[in-house]
Protein backbone atom coordinates (compact mmCIF):
# COMPACT_ATOMS: atom_id res chain seq x y z
CA UNK A 1 0.00 0.00 0.00
CA UNK A 2 1.39 3.39 -1.01
CA UNK A 3 0.90 6.16 1.53
CA UNK A 4 0.93 9.67 0.16
CA UNK A 5 2.29 12.45 2.32
CA UNK A 6 0.51 15.81 2.28
CA UNK A 7 2.40 18.91 1.22
CA UNK A 8 3.79 21.09 3.98
CA UNK A 9 1.71 24.11 4.98
CA UNK A 10 2.50 27.29 3.10
CA UNK A 11 2.76 30.90 4.23
CA UNK A 12 3.62 29.81 7.78
CA UNK A 13 4.06 32.89 9.95
CA UNK A 14 4.29 33.74 13.62
CA UNK A 15 1.82 36.31 14.98
CA UNK A 16 4.03 38.57 17.15
CA UNK A 17 1.02 40.32 18.68
CA UNK A 18 -0.06 37.08 20.39
CA UNK A 19 3.24 35.23 20.83
CA UNK A 20 4.78 35.50 24.32
CA UNK A 21 7.19 33.34 26.33
CA UNK A 22 4.87 30.34 26.67
CA UNK A 23 2.42 30.82 23.76
CA UNK A 24 3.19 30.78 20.05
CA UNK A 25 0.51 31.63 17.49
CA UNK A 26 1.10 30.40 13.97
CA UNK A 27 -0.99 31.08 10.91
CA UNK A 28 -0.75 29.04 7.72
CA UNK A 29 -2.51 27.85 4.60
CA UNK A 30 -2.78 24.18 3.66
CA UNK A 31 -0.43 22.91 0.98
CA UNK A 32 -1.63 22.20 -2.56
CA UNK A 33 -2.00 18.44 -1.98
CA UNK A 34 -3.54 16.82 1.09
CA UNK A 35 -2.07 13.38 0.22
CA UNK A 36 -5.47 11.89 -0.57
CA UNK A 37 -7.24 12.49 2.74
CA UNK A 38 -8.05 15.32 5.13
CA UNK A 39 -5.17 16.71 7.18
CA UNK A 40 -6.13 16.25 10.84
CA UNK A 41 -3.14 17.79 12.60
CA UNK A 42 0.46 18.90 12.21
CA UNK A 43 3.80 18.24 13.86
CA UNK A 44 5.90 21.37 14.42
CA UNK A 45 9.70 21.26 14.29
CA UNK A 46 12.24 23.90 15.23
CA UNK A 47 15.28 24.37 12.96
CA UNK A 48 18.38 24.73 15.13
CA UNK A 49 20.48 25.41 12.06
CA UNK A 50 22.56 23.17 9.80
CA UNK A 51 19.41 21.14 9.05
CA UNK A 52 19.06 19.95 12.67
CA UNK A 53 15.33 19.79 13.43
CA UNK A 54 13.87 19.30 16.91
CA UNK A 55 10.25 18.29 17.47
CA UNK A 56 8.47 21.17 19.21
CA UNK A 57 4.93 19.80 19.27
CA UNK A 58 2.83 16.95 17.86
CA UNK A 59 -0.84 16.86 16.96
CA UNK A 60 -1.34 20.59 16.49
CA UNK A 61 -4.92 20.99 15.30
CA UNK A 62 -5.19 24.76 15.38
CA UNK A 63 -2.89 27.72 15.14
CA UNK A 64 -1.91 27.93 18.83
CA UNK A 65 0.89 26.14 20.63
CA UNK A 66 1.46 26.55 24.36
CA UNK A 67 4.79 25.51 25.88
Amino acid sequence: MIQLVPDAPISLTNDPLVTIDTLIRFTWSEGASNGGSSVLDYDVYYDQGLSIYVLLAQGIENAYYTT
